[in-house]
């Protein structure tokens, strides 16, 4: 639709890995899509969450964290990452202020130098640890590494400074159309928030086990008569100990899995549903090309 005076644009969200990208993403739009763990990279895709008020559209775009690639997943991550600074209409750079600036930060700084026709916010997130004192050698390090549109430093995960990073977006995005309606949060299909949630699962609860070595494949997903979801899908590890390790004594592990991802995957499509979970080994899946792409990494998506 189109509306005098409305605002839309595209914002990608940068950084290293676990800056709390995906966080500040969720935070926005209201409920989960993009997945959470304390574990860095666990964005692999990018994920589109939609913003939308009565005078703008903004549609973030949270991206791998940038990193040094050591397989081709790896390597589709930054390139997935990358990729994205060419298709918005503004920046942010996310940083964490509880960690001075690094060579990953200046890697990146690097790359956005680059970028001379958009703006580019810093923004330092996790301000709810750190002291005051320590928040201002953070901002003093970054202040002149670009020309900043911004500094907003935030918290995503308490809200803080959120509203007025979002506003001082929202005047820089040209005059557009509505691309996507007032509910709807994200352009990704369910199938593909239903394999975030199981593999967010599976990092939260193995943590350094079993790290990126997980893909989640959604084999069948269904709705029967009584408006029960039916879903039916499969783990992909690199070794078989990992498979182990995914099951657990007595198959504890993944029923706890599948318990954790059926109660945020029934809160996403408001029904009941039926999860089925299953193991599979795919030794060095990571670095075969045709096999990145079965599990959902293809380069036609950057």
């Amino acid at each position: 639709m189109d509306n005098k005076g409305f605002r839309s644009g595209f914002v990608a969200i940068v950084g290293r890995p676990n800056v709390g990208k995906s966080t500040f993403l969720n935070y926005v739009v209201g409920q989960k899509v993009a997945i959470m763990s304390d574990v860095p990279q666990t964005t692999r895709n990018k994920i589109q969450g939609v913003y939308t008020n009565d005078q703008e559209q903004i549609i973030f775009i949270d991206t791998p964290g940038i990193h040094k690639a050591h397989n081709k997943l790896g390597d589709f991550m930054v390139q997935s990452a990358m990729s994205s600074l060419n298709e918005v209409d503004a920046v942010m750079f996310m940083v964490n202020a509880d960690q001075r600036r690094g060579a990953g930060d200046n890697f990146i700084i690097e790359r956005l130098k680059k970028i001379t026709d958009k703006p580019i916010y810093l923004v330092i997130n996790k301000i709810d640890l750190v002291h005051p004192d320590d928040l201002f050698e953070i901002v003093e390090s970054y202040k002149d590494a670009l020309s900043w549109k911004e500094i907003f430093p935030i918290s995503a995960l308490q809200g803080n400074n959120i509203n007025e990073l979002i506003n001082s977006l929202g005047q820089e995005l040209p005059e557009g159309p509505q691309y996507y309606p007032d509910d709807q949060v994200t352009d990704h299909p369910e199938r593909f928030i239903v394999s975030e949630l199981i593999r967010e699962k599976v990092l939260q609860l193995t943590r350094q086990e079993v790290p990126h070595s997980v893909a989640v494949l959604i084999d069948s997903m269904k709705r029967d008569d009584r408006d029960m979801v039916n879903i039916q899908a499969t783990i992909i590890v690199d070794r078989p100990t990992q498979k182990g390790i995914i099951i657990g004594k007595g198959g504890k592990m993944l029923k706890e899995i599948g318990s954790r991802a059926r109660l945020d995957i029934e809160n996403l499509l408001g029904n009941r549903v039926y999860l089925e979970l299953w193991v599979k080994v795919s030794e060095g899946w990571r670095d075969k090309q045709s096999l990145l792409q079965t599990y959902g990494y293809r380069k036609d998506e950057y």
